[in-house]
């Protein structure tokens, strides 16, 4: 399975399956050879459903991160959205992270693009840790959407926006989305929101609270630091 998924690497358990099939293992069904993709952390490359779409009508707000030195929690949030594979269809997650400490704050599941679930986000984040200086999204129209910019605006922040297609301008939660998807998302074979709600939520709080972020100094957790600077 392992040297095939090198030559073809955007093999599924069904082609691979039937793969296998052909090559004389007659008995091998979907659901082992899934299992076995998953302990070898073998997922199929294939293009996922679009989260950044651009509304021509919303205001896009200019890039401030640029030569900017982040340093203090709460001195800049970022927030995305990525989807979540299912075994059928997908779900949306977006999160909202401080920059400085790389801590998840609130994150939100949804089965629609629709910018409820980012607002609802946003405003438990803001609840709950107060404002940052700067929030900093891509120009997706759940963020530069008039409900969504009016939270902010009320709150105090300056707003700032990513350049168009460039991913690397929100670089730390796009590093969170890799590591969410290898070490859960696909380990699990996800088939249910409840189960994608549980086993998410599971592993958020231990990237927050138990793993040592390299980033950070002392060995310290994302939440430690959070925590930590916000108490200084």
């Amino acid at each position: 399975m392992d040297e095939q998924f090198l030559k073809t690497p955007w093999y599924g358990s069904r082609q691979m399956t039937r793969y296998l099939r052909r090559q004389g293992y007659r008995t091998v069904g979907r659901k082992r050879v899934r299992r076995l993709m998953g302990k070898m952390g073998l997922s199929a490359i294939y293009q996922g459903p679009r989260t950044t779409q651009r509304h021509p009508e919303h205001k896009i707000y200019p890039y401030l991160l640029r030569d900017l030195t982040i340093e203090k929690a709460n001195h800049v949030w970022g927030s995305d959205i990525t989807y979540i594979p299912m075994r059928r269809g997908f779900l949306y997650l977006v999160a909202i992270m401080d920059w400085a400490t790389r801590t998840v704050l609130p994150w939100r599941l949804s089965n629609t693009m629709d910018p409820g679930f980012c607002i609802e986000a946003l405003k438990e984040a803001l609840a709950k840790h107060g404002a940052p200086e700067i929030f900093n999204t891509d120009q997706g129209s759940q963020f530069t959407s008039d409900e969504f910019t009016a939270v902010l605006k009320a709150a105090g922040v300056r707003i700032s926006m990513d350049g168009k297609r460039r991913w690397m301008d929100n670089v730390f939660i796009e590093r969170l989305w890799r590591s969410l998807k290898y070490e859960c998302v696909y380990l699990w074979d996800l088939e249910s929101g409840i189960e994608a709600q549980r086993e998410i939520g599971a592993w958020i709080r231990y990237y927050n609270e138990e793993r040592p972020h390299s980033a950070l100094a002392d060995d310290k957790t994302p939440m430690e630091m959070y925590l930590q600077e916000k108490a200084a």
